[in-house]
């Protein structure tokens, strides 16, 4: 199936040369002059390279015929990650190079969309948020809560972010998963 290229987004699947690519990263660039394009940071399925290629944002490219589904996050071994489809109880054993960086986000029983070609993991989609715990921040100072600036944290899967001044340790924040960025306080 034909799509525009400034449509792809991370965890789509395209086809290049007669070759799958699991998209890592997509970016859409409008410089002030000049065409606009779509960077893709991809990882080839058969081998596991990464490359990058650019693409006019109204180029068409060929999106992979992908069976998409939602899986639980079960645990990590040696062998990689164990997701679980909640439908059918099939298991499915996804390797650490298919879901890159991302595995600092999995939490036990947390529902991804992994997506299968012709029954083999070529991509994962995470939740957009995820709430962790902060486990090392400046202390909070009195009088900085209106303040713009922000500090540096550490989170508890390990990943440092910045937070506002009035967030101390302990405090559970929601985070993008495409970057570890804070959203908010966590409501629970």
């Amino acid at each position: 199936m034909k799509v525009q290229a400034s449509s792809l987004r991370q965890g789509n699947v395209i086809e290049v040369d007669g070759r799958l690519y699991a998209v890592l990263r997509a970016e859409n660039i409008h410089p002030g002059k000049g065409t606009p394009v779509t960077q893709l940071d991809m990882r080839r399925i058969s081998d596991g390279v990464k490359v990058s290629e650019r693409y006019r944002t109204t180029e068409q490219v060929e999106r992979a015929f992908i069976e998409a589904a939602d899986f639980q996050y079960l645990y990590k071994d040696g062998d990689g990650h164990t997701f679980m489809n909640g439908e059918t109880f099939d298991q499915v054993v996804v390797p650490a190079d298919v879901i890159g960086e991302l595995d600092v986000y999995l939490q036990e029983n947390m529902t991804v969309k992994l997506s299968l070609h012709e029954g083999v993991p070529v991509a994962i989609e995470l939740p957009q948020r995820v709430t962790l715990e902060i486990v090392d921040t400046e202390p909070t100072m009195k009088g900085q809560t209106a303040s713009s600036s922000y500090k540096p944290a550490m989170l508890s899967n390990g990943v440092r972010t910045a937070v506002p001044p009035h967030i101390s340790t302990g405090t559970r924040i929601v985070v993008l998963t495409a970057d570890g960025s804070y959203v908010e306080r966590a409501k629970d």
